[in-house]
């Protein structure tokens, strides 16, 4: 599948393998959660880069212990219906996690200004839509009235950007 990261299409430089496949030193493979739980002792030693494939069942503490090693979260989307790989990549975001975060699966174009919302910079597109249409969709929105989060923790949103340079204003206590 194509790759989208940064509005352009890319090469894919990961390699996905199977709980029982071997690797070489020095590549970069996504593993399942359940290989990374499993060989984490091994895979700590591993010296290419580590991503691991985040099922949307899983919770961020199932992941939180590997931050430090792992370097791509493969977010899953098996249903365009299925919002809970959302709240990973947020929930993922908050707790500090500053590697990159890829939508797989089943997605769709107007689906990526929300994903690039929660975190998520780099998405594995169908053929089914055009690659025009996708680099497209992930141009439309600049700003939004909900904060964003980004993978340094910035955050952009409307209000910020319209009362740029003007002082906040202090709460004026309640007469009463």
């Amino acid at each position: 599948m194509p790759l989208l990261k940064n509005n352009t299409f890319v090469s894919d430089a990961w390699t996905t393998i199977g709980d029982e496949e071997p690797f070489g030193d020095g590549a970069r493979v996504i593993v399942s959660l359940a290989r990374l739980q499993r060989d984490w002792d091994q895979l700590a030693k591993h010296t290419g880069l580590l991503g691991v494939a985040l099922p949307n069942t899983a919770k961020v503490s199932d992941v939180e212990p590997f931050f430090s090693k792992v370097v791509l979260i493969a977010l899953s989307f098996p249903a365009f219906t299925d919002g809970r790989s959302y709240s990973l990549a947020r929930q993922l975001r908050l707790d500090g996690y500053r590697g990159e975060l890829r939508a797989t699966g089943n997605i769709l174009p107007d689906q990526l200004q929300y994903m690039l919302q929660v975190g998520i910079e780099s998405f594995e597109v169908s053929d089914r839509f055009p690659q025009d249409v996708w680099q497209k969709a992930a141009q439309q929105m600049h700003l939004t009235y909900q904060l964003g989060l980004t993978r340094t923790g910035d955050a952009r949103e409307i209000w910020a950007q319209r009362h740029q340079g003007f002082a906040a204003w202090e709460e004026q206590p309640h007469a009463g």
